[in-house]
């Protein structure tokens, strides 16, 4: 995001978390770029961000708490939800003109229907992953700030950076190790978008996007039986011959849930949330984004084999 932004002429301050430039500056250099001006704070402590805020005239929200962990599941609506409402209010209090604010897709829900998912489809809060319903609950936050807003909803993005990694990150990287043995049920797929061009749809979404308008951004439409000869093709690596049937995924998925909870530090192997989201076809028409952000996607399967080169760089898949 931050490369996206100084290569469009802006001056770029990024807020991290305490400690977390000199982290990752020191483990992976590439991952903060040079040029940027660090700040550190908290999304839960409103009072450091209008100071990180001043003089800021843009803001260009895009931190999340993204994962599948059950003891995390708190966590994420307390960051993600009045995080995102502590942000905006910070940045009303500091003069901020307009704000870009990154939701997901999953705020449309599935294609119905034979029908692509649009901007004008609204997902329902319930039977959704903590993440995903924090994501409905900041969009009603972001629509009601007292400053301008603009929401961009990406996809699945992939691609290099991903260095905690997000749980799409960690599919690649698990497959790369050869760590998948089996596919899920094959009624499902998602969406696949390079990160690039997430982070260039936000900087068009700054300077063209309308306010309080939802913008999709994806890449390419992809069942999950694609989806596995895509990594396949990027990695190297033979894909899983066995699809597993939705009842043994669903009960292997509860058994990790219950070790999950019993195990606190643990993350999920097979997370309950991605495992129900298996079935859906995660599938949307951008063409909203295309004509009012002149948005148009690269290709999904060099930014999968970019993702692979940079977790094989920076010691990921040794």
């Amino acid at each position: 995001m931050a490369d996206a932004l100084l290569r469009a002429g802006y001056r770029v301050r990024a807020l991290v978390r305490h400690n977390g430039a000199t982290q990752e500056r020191g483990r992976r250099p590439d991952v903060v770029p040079s040029g940027v001006e660090i700040v550190e704070g908290d999304l839960t402590r409103s009072g450091e961000l209008a100071r990180a805020l001043d003089g800021c005239r843009y803001l260009v929200h895009c931190a999340a708490l993204y994962s599948f962990a059950p003891r995390l599941r708190a966590d994420i609506e307390r960051v993600n939800v009045a995080g995102t409402a502590s942000l905006l209010d910070a940045a009303y209090v500091a003069g901020v003109e307009r704000a870009v604010v990154t939701s997901s897709s999953a705020t449309v829900g599935p294609a119905r229907n034979g029908h692509l998912a649009t901007e004008a489809d609204r997902a329902p809060e319930e039977h959704h992953s903590a993440y995903h319903r924090s994501k409905i609950l900041q969009e009603r936050i972001a629509g009601a700030a007292r400053v301008e807003t603009v929401l961009v909803l990406p996809t699945t993005p992939v691609g290099p950076r991903d260095a905690k990694p997000t749980p799409t990150g960690r599919l690649v990287v698990d497959f790369a190790r050869g760590r998948i043995f089996a596919r899920p049920p094959a009624t499902g797929g998602l969406n696949l978008v390079a990160v690039e061009d997430v982070a260039a749809a936000h900087v068009a979404g700054l300077q063209r996007g309308r306010a309080r308008e939802r913008y999709l951004i994806g890449g390419e439409n992809l069942s999950y039986d694609e989806l596995w000869r895509a990594l396949g093709e990027a990695t190297a690596r033979p894909v899983p011959r066995w699809t597993i049937p939705y009842g043994v995924a669903i009960a292997l998925a509860y058994a990790d849930e219950a070790r999950c909870r019993l195990l606190t530090a643990a993350e999920p192997m097979v997370p309950l949330e991605g495992v129900r989201m298996s079935r859906l076809r995660m599938h949307v028409e951008c063409a909203k984004a295309r004509d009012e952000l002149g948005f148009h996607p690269t290709s999904v399967r060099a930014a999968l084999a970019r993702a692979v080169a940079w977790y094989r760089g920076h010691g990921y898949l040794n």
